[in-house]
C-alpha cells in the first residue's frame, strides 16, 4: 500500500510520521512530496509554538483542548522537543477584570499573587499584580521541530521524500493533503487568516516560558527562544494576505511587549513575518475525504497543537478503519465504503472518540 502525502508542513510532517509508523507492520510505504526545496516553509515556520490546550480555552471550543493534550506526550516523548515550562497569563491593573474572564472559560491553572509571580518570572517582579499559572503546558521552537522531526522522517525505511514536487505519486492507494490554505480551491469554506509575528533580541530580559498578557484590543504573548531572542505574536486579520507585514502590526506588537517589559523598547529588531492560517468559518479543524483522498485542514491558529491528534486520526483511519465523527465529515456515509479497506486492517470497527 502506497500512501502519498502533500506538504511538508507542521501538518504534513506528523501525518507522513504517524502513517508510516501505523503502517509499518502491514508494509505501507509513504510518499511525502513538497513544492519548497525544504521542510517547514509554510505558516508553521511563523508559529509561536505553544503547546497550550488549557489556555486555549479561553477562545476556543473544548474540542480542541481535548486534541490538543495528545500533542504534549507527542512534542516531548515521540519528538522530545518541547519543554514543559507552563505558560504565564498576566493582565494589566486596568484590565484584571480580563484575567477574571480568562480564569473562568479555562481550567487547569494556578493562581499567583505578586510574590509568587516574582518567584516564578523575577524578570517580571513588580510589574503586574498576579497571574495564571498552567503548569503542564509546554513550548518549542517550531523551526527546530520541524527538522527534528523531518530527521526522525529520514530514518524510517518506509518514507521517501520528494521536494520541489507538487504531484503525489501516481500509482498511491491514498492521498493524504495537507497543503492548508493552498487547498482553498478544492474545499469549500475554507478561509484565510493572517496572522504576523516579529522576533527580538534582548540580553536585558530573562523569560522561562511563554507569558501571555491580556487587553481587550491587543492581547499578546511573548515566546522565548533562548539566548536573549524572543518571538512576539500575534496579529489575527481576516485577509488572505501572505506576507506583508503592516507598520501598523509592528507597532502594536511592540508597543504589547513594551507593556510586559519596558526592556523591549530598546530590544533589537531579528525578524519580522507573516503568513495565512487556514480556517473554517467555526475555526475548528477538518477531516475531510474526497474519494481517495483525505485533507487534513482548518487548523487555524493551532498547527503545533493540533496536527499530532489529526494524523493519529488519519492513521487509525487507515490501518484501523476507525472513523471520528468530532473531526470528520458530518456525512458519514461518505468514510463507510472505505473502513477497513486501507491495509490489511482486519475488522474495521467505528472508533469510540476520542
Amino acid at each position: 500500500m502506497l500512501i502519498g502525502v502533500i506538504g511538508a508542513g507542521v501538518a504534513g510532517l506528523t501525518a507522513a510520521f504517524e502513517i508510516a509508523r501505523a503502517g509499518a507492520p502491514f508494509g505501507a510505504e509513504v510518499e511525502l512530496v513538497e513544492k519548497a526545496a525544504e521542510p517547514g516553509r509554510g505558516c508553521s515556520y511563523h508559529a509561536g509554538g505553544m503547546i497550550a490546550p488549557w489556555c486555549e480555552l479561553e477562545s476556543a471550543e473544548p474540542i480542541v483542548a481535548t486534541l490538543g493534550e495528545e500533542a504534549l506526550a507527542f512534542w516531548t516523548k515521540d519528538i522530545p522537543v518541547a519543554t514543559i515550562a507552563g505558560s504565564l497569563v498576566v493582565a494589566p491593573p486596568r484590565d484584571r477584570a480580563e484575567l477574571s474572564e480568562f480564569s473562568r472559560r479555562t481550567r487547569r491553572f494556578e493562581r499567583l499573587d505578586e510574590a509568587a509571580l516574582a518567584a516564578l518570572e523575577p524578570a517580571l517582579a513588580g510589574r503586574f499584580s498576579g497571574g495564571l499559572y498552567f503548569r503542564d503546558e509546554a513550548h518549542l521552537e517550531p523551526r527546530a521541530a520541524m527538522r527534528a522531526l523531518f530527521e526522525r522522517l529520514q530514518t524510517m525505511d518506509n518514507v521517501r521524500v520528494r521536494f520541489c514536487a507538487e504531484t503525489p505519486p501516481p500509482r498511491a492507494d491514498w492521498i493524504v493533503d495537507c497543503r492548508g490554505f493552498s487547498a482553498r480551491g478544492e474545499i469549500a469554506g475554507l478561509r484565510g487568516v493572517k496572522g504576523e509575528m516579529l522576533v527580538l533580541r534582548s540580553e536585558e530580559i530573562e523569560l522561562s516560558r511563554p507569558v501571555r498578557m491580556l487587553h481587550p484590543r491587543h492581547p499578546v504573548y511573548v515566546v522565548p527562544r533562548g539566548d536573549g531572542v524572543f518571538m512576539i505574536g500575534a496579529t489575527m486579520i481576516e485577509n488572505e494576505e501572505r506576507s506583508r507585514v503592516t507598520a501598523r502590526s509592528i507597532v502594536e506588537l511592540v508597543n504589547s511587549a513594551f507593556a510586559i517589559h519596558p526592556a523591549f523598547a530598546e530590544a533589537e529588531i531579528v525578524e519580522t513575518g507573516s503568513d495565512v492560517r487556514p480556517a473554517f468559518a467555526d475555526n475548528l479543524p477538518r477531516i475531510l475525504r474526497r474519494g481517495r483522498t483525505l485533507y487534513i485542514n482548518g487548523l487555524y491558529r493551532h498547527g503545533f497543537l493540533l496536527a499530532p491528534a489529526l494524523a493519529r486520526r488519519v492513521a487509525r483511519f487507515l490501518f484501523a478503519g476507525e472513523i471520528f465523527p468530532e473531526v470528520m465529515n458530518a456525512d458519514q456515509s461518505e468514510w463507510a465504503d472505505a473502513r477497513g479497506r486501507g491495509a490489511h486492517a482486519g475488522t474495521a470497527h467505528r472508533g469510540a472518540g476520542l
